[in-house]
């Protein structure tokens, strides 16, 4: 994913937050059966190792937060290094691993596991997980995802798109920015949200990659792009931006655009990406990262996600009234079958190009 940046090396920096030191962090009711002995093991170790989180990325400093105040004594050590390079780290390291848990774009998921670099832990809720999003036997397990809309400036496009055939009409020409498949993970996941929404499925990418160049031929392409343009469309410089929800509610609550934004789940149908963690193989602090896990798995650390836009992938958790009218239901957004999607990569790249470039 090219959501970051990385500076080279694994820089790291921890948060430590002073709630005084007790025998356990809470009282009442456990979040899950056994959390107060898992706690008692992992204030031994007093810190856990977690890569690849950085804290302005899907509420993860909501995340921290909670969790150190929850388990004080437990310091939160955590890096920014983007899910492609985290896998590169954590194999380069195998054999003197710096981490406890790794953060990531699914599909790099899988990688890791290909590489012999995570194990397997189920932690509490995965059961309820499907199975497209998680690895049978816990070496990677979703914990959020990112849906497909339209996210429409208001100042600038006067009738709001409702679903993909809307964008294909004239009064949107030269108004619409998505990012490019061949080189970025929300690119591809918006190839697979155009496929929905145009009779495709996981195994049929086709209309999704037709449906694209169509969008082009149609002039309606402002241009595609290789990294996030969200500081772009904050600026006013986008039309259309068919990116992630998350970004669209962040911009129009968080940073300022308000009424000058809409964010639409397009009507037909549309992907939600799944974003996945792992335990590290031979991890410094196991105890540390499986309450970690735990924690960010329970139906309190899945609503610490809602709080930062992004939907949990616990099904049945009930949003925080603080979000739940700002994402509504969406039931036409189909997440993706990580396995699915990157053996289809080749064949998206491959006919983008044509469709799009002509090549």
């Amino acid at each position: 994913m090219n959501r970051r940046k990385f500076l080279g090396g694994v820089a790291i920096a921890s948060i430590a937050l002073n709630f005084g030191h007790s025998a356990f962090a809470f009282e009442g009711a456990e979040l899950y059966p056994g959390e107060k002995e898992l706690f008692d093991k992992a204030a031994k170790e007093g810190l856990v190792v977690s890569f690849d989180t950085g804290p302005t990325w899907a509420n993860w400093a909501g995340q921290f937060k909670a969790f150190q105040k929850r388990y004080p004594g437990v310091e939160m050590v955590y890096n920014d290094l983007g899910s492609a390079a985290t896998v590169v780290a954590l194999d380069k390291a195998r054999n003197r691993p710096q981490a406890d848990t790794a953060y990531y774009f699914a599909a790099s998921g899988l990688d890791a596991a290909k590489a012999g670099v995570v194990d397997g832990y189920k932690p509490v809720n995965f059961d309820k997980l499907a199975e497209p999003l998680r690895e049978q036997d816990g070496r990677w397990f979703t914990i959020h995802t990112l849906s497909v809309a339209f996210l429409v400036n208001t100042k600038l496009v006067k009738t709001i798109p409702q679903g993909w055939a809307d964008l294909l009409k004239p009064e949107y020409k030269s108004a619409i920015v998505y990012q490019d498949p061949r080189s970025t993970g929300q690119g591809q996941v918006v190839a697979f949200a155009a496929a929905f929404g145009n009779g495709g499925s996981m195994d049929n990418v086709a209309p999704g990659v037709d449906y694209l160049g169509k969008l082009s031929k149609a002039g309606n392409v402002l241009r595609t792009v290789g990294t996030t343009p969200y500081a772009q469309f904050l600026k006013g410089e986008i039309p259309i931006w068919i990116g992630y929800e998350n970004d669209g509610l962040k911009a129009k609550f968080t940073d300022g655009m308000g009424d000058g934004i809409t964010v639409v789940i397009p009507k037909e149908a549309s992907a939600a990406a799944p974003y996945a963690i792992s335990l590290v193989k031979n991890g410094p602090n196991p105890s540390a990262g499986k309450l970690w896990l735990n924690f960010i798995m329970s139906d309190e650390g899945q609503k610490i996600f809602a709080e930062g836009y992004v939907r949990p992938s616990v099904p049945g958790i009930a949003l925080p009234t603080s979000v739940a009218d700002k994402m509504p239901a969406a039931p036409q957004v189909q997440a993706i079958d990580i396995a699915k999607a990157t053996g289809k990569k080749a064949e998206i790249d491959a006919g983008w190009a044509k469709a799009v470039l002509g090549q």
